[in-house]
Parts: C-alpha cells; structure tokens; sequence
C-alpha cells in the first residue's frame, strides 16, 4: 500500500517537473529527481547508485544554468557588463516581483535598460537582450531534457525491467 503512495507520489513529482520546464518558477529538475527517489525506497524498483548520482547533479546543474544561462548569453552577443549586471538584476527582480513571466522578461528587460543606460546603441542593447532571451530558452530546454531522462529512468526501472 505504502508502495503505490510512493510511486504515484513519484510520478506526480516527476510530471510537475517536466511541466517546471516551461514554467520557470516550478524548480523541474530537483522535483523530477525527488520523483525519482520516492520511487527508488519502494520495494517496486531500485536504481544504480551511479544513476541516482548523476541524475542529482544533473539536475543541480540545470537548475543553476537555468539562473546562469541568461546571463552568458547577454555576454555572447555582445553585451557589457552593464547588460550581464542588468540581466541579473532583471532576473531577480522578476523572480521575486513579477512571476512567473519575470522570469522570462526580467533579464530580457534589465539586459536593455542597462545597456541604455550605459549610452549603448539601440541596436546594441536588443542584441543584449536577445542574447539574454537565447540563455534563457537553452536553460528551459536543459531543464526539460533532464526532467524527461529522470522520468525515463523511472518508467524503465518500474515497467520495462
């Protein structure tokens, strides 16, 4: 009985993770990964340690390029440091004040008021912002790539071994 709860809790974590890769404020990855380890204490299925260590840090590692990838893209197409400063504080300024779209249009924003501000071009400070957009989009798709591996793991662990 315990088991089925785990497992239904671990796919449903899994699921709300796969669906945090699109919308920003739900953190997918850690949540597919603790999916995965409701699933692995059942007596239903086990995982390889290697396997649950790597799918952690992968998933720590999404997690964190989700924040870190806006930034290098600003820097990449050609922003300053005004613009890498102004994606990071748009970025945190939306997390916090206007989400879930902050997420998305906060260092796209900050990326172009700063650079603006710095006396840039208008072309130069679209760019920048663009630039921010691109990381930002890269890190979504990492995040649903390693969701949907986790999930993977589980369907194959619970149902085709």
């Amino acid at each position: 009985m315990i088991d089925i709860f785990l497992i239904s809790l671990g796919f449903l974590l899994i699921l709300i993770g796969i669906i945090g890769g699109f919308i920003p404020v739900i953190p997918g990855p850690p949540l597919s990964y603790a999916g995965m380890i409701f699933i692995h204490i059942t007596t239903e299925a086990s995982f390889q340690p290697k396997i649950l260590i790597i799918m952690g840090v992968l998933a720590l590692f999404a997690t964190l390029t989700d924040y870190i990838l806006p930034i290098l893209g600003t820097r990449t197409t050609g922003g300053s440091r005004h613009g890498i400063f102004g994606a990071s504080l748009g970025l945190i300024i939306g997390i916090f004040f206007f989400p879930p779209f902050g997420i998305i249009f906060g260092p796209l924003l900050g990326a172009f008021l700063a650079e603006i501000m710095n006396k840039q071009p208008s072309d130069i400070a679209i760019k920048s912002a663009i630039g921010s957009f691109i990381g930002l989009m890269f890190g979504i798709v990492f995040k649903l790539i390693v969701s949907s591996l986790i999930a993977w793991f589980a369907v194959k662990n619970l149902f085709l071994i």
